[in-house]
């Protein structure tokens, strides 16, 4: 059910919002889920994919393959990695583009920048999780209405 007055539930205005994103929003929606010990590691479920990253493929034709992205390619919405290529006629290899959904990050390529993103996003979460689980006691209840 559609709670928001201002977000529409048109499909053909999801389809042309999510073909005309800029690159800022497709870096976003281009996010891939991270390994079990990385999500126990740094309390954060996925983040958007970069070069340099260390990623595997879990579904689809490449299912198995891991290696290093090469290149994210935004305006294509794919990622390419390092030993996922095919030949082609000529005989020269291209890199096989690979949608980030399809992929888990196994290492990620931590600066200054990331880790502040990884410790926003974990503190967030935190507080999520506290609120989640807090049940409201007679004595709450009471204060609130004093």
């Amino acid at each position: 059910m559609k709670y928001n007055p201002r977000v529409s539930s048109s499909r053909r205005k999801n389809r042309k919002a999510h073909f005309t994103a800029p690159s800022s929003v497709r870096r976003l929606l281009m996010s891939a889920p991270l390994t079990l010990e990385l999500r126990s590691k740094y309390n954060v479920r996925s983040m958007p994919v970069r070069k340099d990253d260390e990623v595997q493929v879990v579904r689809g034709t490449y299912k198995g393959g891991e290696g290093k992205v090469v290149q994210v390619y935004r305006r294509k919405w794919v990622i390419h990695i390092e030993r996922i290529a095919r030949e082609k006629v000529n005989g020269s290899t291209v890199n096989v583009g690979v949608n980030p959904s399809k992929v888990v990050i196994t290492k990620l390529r931590l600066d200054k920048d990331r880790k502040s993103l990884l410790d926003r996003k974990a503190k967030g979460r935190v507080a999520a999780d506290k609120d989640k689980g807090a049940k409201f006691s007679a004595e709450d209840i009471m204060q609130s209405i004093d």
